[in-house]
């Protein structure tokens, strides 16, 4: 949980941070900071939502991620997986960020249905909806409202009313901050966010002041001045402070920098401060690991000696705790707790310290888990995240290292949690099933910790393995893996360039890349497994390579071509023993690696290696199945007097990319046949069978049968074959000198006809049942007669078919494409009415079209 400090950058233009302002950001009113146009709305749509916590995602700079912007309700930390999310992933905010809908998810069943990656990766009992975050009319991110599973549940219409104040809001505040800033184009081009979330916090009570310290802070020139006290509880020695804002800012957490900075836009709109909280670090512990301490900022608008300077007169006040409720709590017999937002200790009485064998001096402003190292375990970790995000009461039994055993109960809301801790007995079958049943979040057990020293875990490395590994279960080709490992890898760890190597024949190839200049990546290309690059040495060594800084870098590879990056990791891909690649990433800022990190990357190569070796053999089968395929598909249609033809097949993009789908054209002694089929299924069965039929169909046509027997005897010829399987047909044969045809269609697709005036229809065609079906089948014949100048098309069901959609509405939409796109060519119009299904990147099914332009 823990994180390193930063603060959060705004929306940049397309060129670059603005340099005039020294963090990106220009003031403008109210909406000068991101974080400033878009708290109101947040808060408001929590409240309206009856939520307890609320996100903010806007687009990356690049356009491949959603970055969190802004947190409230929630520790920032427990979301650091969720930083940064693959806009095309499959994951709730980027779903609604695509479709520009909202999206309600009531619980945790309703998540896990639709967004098992995302499950997986946050397995809490929570409900969560997720609103389009737009301006000027464009989608720029997403707001998100997490709410208890436990409330009274709400129906989608009710949720997305609730949410649409707040998005109205967050438009117009977003439009308004994107116009002030520089740039070309669009208000809405210039929405965009790089940096770590703002951490900002729902309304509270105020507490008793303890301590208080007087400030004179100049709002215009952002210099102050403070007394003895309020530098004390700042941490600030006399002779180390500046006199600047900046001085008191460096001591002030992350998560709260907009509170501090938030009185300075209420002394100048409301001409006072009222109970702004803030945590400032508190070094009184001695050691490395700083805690903080609450406190809070009172004080009204006055004039400088001139009268031209906005003064504010202020006065910190230390907000430890309430005297009061701490003695009572020293009287209770049972251990008690408070956590703060973050997961940090603020307070603790001394049964508490007795029973957990920890100084509250040295609890005070630290996470628990990293104080008693016996605590020191992701279960225990895992029970404050489910506790966090369920908003529900956790209990669980933990063993101390003297034997005996503690009940923990976890008491959350909004602001914190509340613990309580208290000496219990072992736990028995029956305790343990009464326990598990009444708690929320995982499971509650009896947890023993390992002998000896237990290292630091951080759960929310586990989920990047855990979702990588649930994304990687669905990519089926080489750039499917390529492609997932993108887009998890680069979001979730703040990647900026990606390179995926593959080794063949003693060398290294280029499979993937993301980010790198143009041209960049040329010279490596081939390379052999002796070349002095680190890449290269992490599949030869199959050790994974960290540098953090360029130095780093070229001390350990002198000479080697450094781009504008500022740290590296060169993860080996190795799978069942032997060596499948190298994957390279860069950072474009000086980056430590953690353990946590380091141990995470490179369980993320060896599921990606293994990932790549499965593809690369289903890629090989693939491969000789579209041979199959190819070869039994028309190479060229014939040139037919009075006639032209062209015809289009798309491979599905599930299973073997290979299917029965078939057209033809065939010529017979009364004119031409034109046929299109479809037999069931994506496999190489079903393309040995579309064979079968196109050769049976194809000899049966030039033997001159009338059209209802070649389809009859077709019917006949695939049940005899005993394959399993059913297949549809529409065979027509048309007279090129008089425009005549006759038709028979066997459970297929209606054609359609588009006239020489350029309306189209739907040819009602009469049918029979499907071929293999009924081995005596009759299939009835339809007359019809083409006028120069009309298009005939015949197409299978993929073309048509959408998910969410029924077949009429795709036939009506390709009828519609038809009549509005000129015949002047039909290449031209067969490349148009396929676009659509071309670019789809899921196509479940084949498709097939055949169009006829009859002069």
């Amino acid at each position: 949980m823990d994180e390193s400090a930063a603060v959060p950058d705004g929306p940049r233009s397309p060129d670059g941070p603005d340099r005039g302002g020294g963090d990106g950001r220009v003031r403008t009113g109210d909406t000068g900071w991101i974080e400033d146009a878009l708290t109101a709305p947040l808060i408001t749509a929590v409240r309206d939502l009856g939520g307890y916590g609320g996100l903010v995602y806007l687009r990356s700079r690049d356009r491949r991620s959603l970055v969190l912007a802004m947190v409230t309700g929630v520790p920032r930390s427990l979301l650091k997986s969720w930083w940064r999310v693959p806009v095309g992933g499959a994951l709730p905010m980027a779903e609604a960020y695509r479709r520009g809908e909202t999206l309600w998810l009531p619980d945790e069943r309703a998540t896990m249905v639709r967004f098992p990656h995302f499950t997986a990766g946050l397995p809490y009992s929570f409900g969560s909806a997720y609103q389009p975050v737009r301006a000027g009319g464009e989608a720029v991110g997403v707001l998100v409202v997490l709410r208890s599973a436990a409330r009274s549940p709400m129906d989608a219409e009710a949720v997305e009313r609730a949410l649409h104040p707040a998005g109205q809001a967050m438009e117009e505040r977003l439009t308004r901050l994107a116009s002030d800033r520089p740039g070309t184009g669009p208000a809405a081009y210039r929405v965009e966010y790089d940096g770590e979330p703002v951490g900002v916090r729902l309304p509270t009570p105020a507490v008793h002041p303890v301590r208080v310290g007087l400030i004179d802070w100049d709002l215009d020139s952002d210099r102050c001045t403070a007394d003895d006290e309020a530098l004390a509880l700042l941490g600030i020695r006399r002779t180390e402070f500046g006199g600047t804002m900046a001085d008191i800012e460096a001591r002030v957490s992350p998560d709260d920098l907009h509170e501090l900075r938030a009185s300075r836009r209420d002394a100048l709109t409301l001409g006072r401060v009222r109970s702004r909280h803030f945590r400032v670090r508190d070094d009184s512990a001695g050691d490395a690991e700083a805690g903080y301490r609450p406190v809070e900022l009172w004080g009204h608008l006055g004039l400088g000696g001139t009268g031209s300077a906005r003064i504010l007169v202020g006065a910190l006040v230390d907000a430890v705790s309430g005297l009061t409720a701490a003695e009572a709590a020293e009287r209770l017999p049972d251990g008690l707790f408070s956590l703060d937002q973050d997961g940090r200790v603020t307070y603790a009485n001394r049964r508490c310290e007795e029973l957990l064998g920890g100084g509250r001096e040295a609890l005070l402003g630290r996470y628990p888990w990293e104080v008693i190292t016996w605590l020191r375990d992701p279960a225990y970790e895992d029970r404050y995240r489910a506790a966090m995000l369920s908003q529900e009461q956790v209990s669980f039994l933990v063993r101390h290292p003297a034997g005996n055993w503690l009940s923990f109960v976890l008491y959350p809301d909004v602001h914190g949690l509340t613990g309580r801790v208290r000496p219990a007995g072992p736990p028995t079958e029956a305790g343990a099933a009464h326990e598990a049943g009444s708690t929320a979040g995982p499971v509650a057990g009896a947890v023993a910790p390992p002998p000896g020293p237990v290292a630091a875990a951080r759960a929310g490395a586990l989920y990047h393995v855990v979702q990588m590994a649930s994304v990687l279960t669905q990519a089926v080709t080489v750039e499917d893996v390529c492609r997932a490992v993108s887009e998890q890898l680069l979001p979730a760890f703040g990647v900026r360039e990606l390179a995926l190597y593959t080794v063949r024949d003693g060398r290294m190839y280029l499979l993937w890349e993301s980010g790198y200049p143009e041209g960049f990546l040329a010279p490596f290309e081939g390379v052999t497994l002796d070349t002095q690059l680190p890449g290269v040495h992490a599949l030869t060594t199959r050790l994974p390579l960290f540098f953090e800084s360029p130095e780093e870098l070229s001390v350990a590879y002198p000479g080697i071509t450094l781009d504008r990056m500022h740290a590296w990791s060169f993860l080996p891909l190795i799978a069942s023993g032997h060596p499948v690649g190298s994957c390279i990433l860069g950072w474009d800022a000086p980056h430590r690696f953690t353990a946590d990190e380091r141990s995470a990357l490179t369980a993320l190569s060896g599921l990606a290696a293994q990932a790549l070796e499965r593809a690369r053999l289903y890629d090989a089968e693939s491969a000789v199945a579209r041979g199959l395929q190819e070869g039994l598909l028309p190479h060229r249609l014939p040139a037919v007097a009075g006639l032209r033809t062209t015809g289009r097949y798309l491979p599905g993009t599930q299973g073997m990319a290979i299917g029965g789908d078939w057209y033809d054209v065939i010529t017979t002694g009364r004119g031409v046949a034109l046929v299109i089929g479809d037999v069931e299924g994506h496999s190489v069965g079903a393309a040995a069978v579309m064979g079968q039929l196109r050769s049976a169909v194809h000899a049966f046509a030039a033997s001159e049968w009338p059209p209802q027997q070649v389809i009859t005897h077709t019917n006949r010829h695939l049940a005899e074959l005993e394959a399993d399987v059913f297949a549809t047909c529409c065979y027509i044969e048309l007279d090129p000198r008089t425009g005549r045809a006759s038709a028979v269609r066997a459970g297929h697709p209606p054609p359609l006809l588009r006239h020489p005036d350029g309306h189209a229809e739907t040819l009602d065609l009469l049918g029979g049942v499907m071929l293999g079906v009924q081995p005596d089948a009759v299939y009835p014949v339809t007359e019809l007669t083409l006028a120069p100048g009309s298009v005939l098309a015949l197409y299978t069901d993929g073309l048509v078919e959408q998910p969410g959609s029924d077949i009429e509405t795709g036939i009506e939409e390709v009828r519609r494409c038809l009549a509005e796109t000129p015949a002047d060519s039909v290449d031209h119009l067969a490349d148009r009415l396929v676009r659509t299904a071309r670019r789809a990147r899921e196509r479940p099914d084949d498709v097939a079209l055949l169009l006829t332009a009859y002069r």
